[in-house]
Formats: structure tokens, C-alpha cells, sequence
């Protein structure tokens, strides 16, 4: 990968943390902080899968409540475990309390897993599984290219500029 490539790749990198709310951070802090911002959503996602392909109700449960969680602690619950105990491992540095844009996502990840959990519960597991299936999509959109689709959706409601 020629540095033109490098450059653009970290750009664009840039700019999406910053439209997930992270805009007070250099752009040298911020792709220090890349893989660890990441860590929740690929945990999430990971386990949203298997709850999804399985239309197992705990586990969707408890990943609502780990959403819901995002949304009224200053960190995401995966992050207290990222800060206090891999990031130390692999020499990273410590991520910052979570964004107004993340904890909106969070919400919107708690609601659409109630709606998901309601709907395998009721029987209509197709519905569960569409739903399901399409909140996937979302957490690993983010989980591999940074790209949150709810934190555009705050941005354009709450007029948020990114910078």
C-alpha cells in the first residue's frame, strides 16, 4: 500500500470516529484509538449473530440489557473490560467515556432488540429474523469500517457538524 493510500485510509478513519462524537482528540490519538473503539461493537455483533441465528431470547436479552447499560454508564460495559484488562496486554491506549452519538446508537440497539426479542417470542421468527438480520448489518457496518449509521442519524437531528 503506497502512502497516498495509507493517507486516504486514515482520513477516512478519522472522519467517521469523529462523526461517532469524537471530535476533541488529534488524529494521531484517534487512530491510537481504532482498534479499541471497535472492541464493543465486534463482541456485540458477535454474540448478536448467535442469538439471531439461533432465536435464543437470553442471549438477546442480555445483549439488550449491555445496550442499555451503553447508554447510562459513562462506558460501554465491553469498554470497562477492554480499558481494565486487554488494552494493558496490547499496549493501547485507555478509550475515552463513550459519545452522545454511541450512547444514541445504544438506543436504538436496545429498542431494536426488544422489538426482535419480542418478535421471536410471539412466533414470528421469520420477523425476528429479518429484524434480527438487519441489526447485524448495522453493528457490523461498524464493527469493520467505523461507518455508524446512528450516530448519522443524531448528527442530522441534532444538527451535530463534523469537522
Amino acid at each position: 500500500m503506497n502512502t497516498s493510500t495509507k493517507t486516504t485510509a486514515g482520513t477516512t478513519r478519522i472522519y467517521r470516529l469523529k462523526v461517532q462524537g469524537y471530535c476533541n482528540y488529534t488524529d494521531t490519538d484517534l487512530l491510537k484509538l481504532t482498534f479499541g473503539n471497535r472492541f464493543a461493537y465486534v463482541v456485540c455483533s458477535s454474540f448478536l449473530a448467535i442469538g439471531v441465528i439461533t432465536a435464543n431470547i437470553p442471549i438477546l436479552s442480555a445483549l439488550m440489557i449491555i445496550a442499555f447499560l451503553g447508554i447510562v454508564l459513562p462506558y460501554h460495559p465491553f469498554d470497562y473490560i477492554y480499558n481494565h484488562v486487554i488494552r494493558k496486554n496490547l499496549n493501547k491506549p485507555e478509550l475515552p467515556p463513550r459519545s452522545r452519538q454511541v450512547k444514541f446508537a445504544c438506543l436504538i440497539a436496545t429498542a431494536w432488540m426488544a422489538a426482535t426479542i419480542y418478535l421471536f417470542y410471539s412466533g414470528f421468527d421469520i420477523a425476528g429474523y429479518i429484524a434480527g438480520a438487519l441489526l447485524f448489518s448495522v453493528a457490523f457496518l461498524v464493527s469493520t469500517t467505523d461507518i455508524c449509521i446512528p450516530s448519522m442519524i443524531y448528527n442530522f437531528l441534532f444538527r451535530y457538524k463534523v469537522e
